[in-house]
C-alpha cells in the first residue's frame, strides 16, 4: 500500500485478535477511508458493571423486546463488554473514540476518551460509556458503542534532573504570554 500524500510504502500491522463467543462481531472500518474500526456492545447473557460516578453496581443484560440490552439511566455509567481480546504489535495503542452518532443523536459518550487499550493487555475488551441524555438510554447487544483507532508510540525515559527554560514562553499554562 502507498501513502498518497508522500509515495511512501506502507505496511499494515498484525495484530492477534481472539473472539470470545462464536458470534463476536470483529472490529471493522466501515470505509476503505475510516480511521475508526467500530466496537460493537457484546450483552448476550452477560453482567455489566454500572457505576453514577459514586457508587458502583452490576446489572444483569435482559432481553427487553428483541435482543438482549442494559438500559442507563440518566448520567448513569457502564462497563460495556465487547466479548474478544487482542493481542497487538509491539509499539501500538488502541485508542477508544466515541462515535459521533451516538455522542450527537443518542448523548451517549466515552466520559475517558480517548481509552487506551495497552499492547500488552491480553484480557477482555471493554467499553466505558455514560448516558448523557436527560432520559433513559437502551444500549443493545451488537449495537456500535464506540471506535478504536491504531496508533504507534514511542517508549521515553524520563530521566530526572534540572528543567530551565528554553523559550520565551512563559505566563500560565498554554500561554504563550500574548493576549
Amino acid at each position: 500500500m502507498t501513502d498518497p500524500l508522500n509515495g511512501t510504502e506502507l505496511s499494515a500491522l498484525d495484530a492477534v485478535i481472539e473472539r470470545l463467543h462464536n458470534d463476536v462481531v470483529i472490529p471493522a472500518r466501515a470505509t476503505a477511508g475510516s480511521a475508526g474500526y467500530d466496537l460493537r456492545a457484546y450483552l448476550r447473557g452477560r453482567t455489566v458493571k454500572l457505576s453514577d460516578g459514586i457508587a458502583q453496581r452490576e446489572l444483569a443484560a435482559d432481553l427487553g423486546g428483541d435482543d438482549w440490552g442494559i438500559t442507563l439511566g440518566p448520567a448513569e455509567m457502564a462497563l460495556i463488554p465487547l466479548g474478544f481480546r487482542t493481542r497487538l504489535p509491539h509499539g501500538v495503542e488502541a485508542q477508544v473514540r466515541p462515535r459521533s452518532g451516538q455522542a450527537f443523536k443518542h448523548a451517549l459518550t466515552i466520559p475517558n476518551a480517548p481509552g487506551t487499550v495497552d499492547a500488552d493487555y491480553a484480557e477482555e475488551w471493554m467499553v466505558i460509556v455514560r448516558n448523557d441524555a436527560p432520559v433513559a438510554r437502551r444500549i443493545l447487544h451488537g449495537e456500535r458503542i464506540a471506535q478504536v483507532v491504531f496508533a504507534r508510540f514511542l517508549p521515553v525515559v524520563l530521566t530526572e534532573a534540572q528543567v530551565s527554560r528554553t523559550t520565551e514562553r512563559a505566563g500560565g499554562f498554554g500561554s504563550t504570554g500574548r493576549n
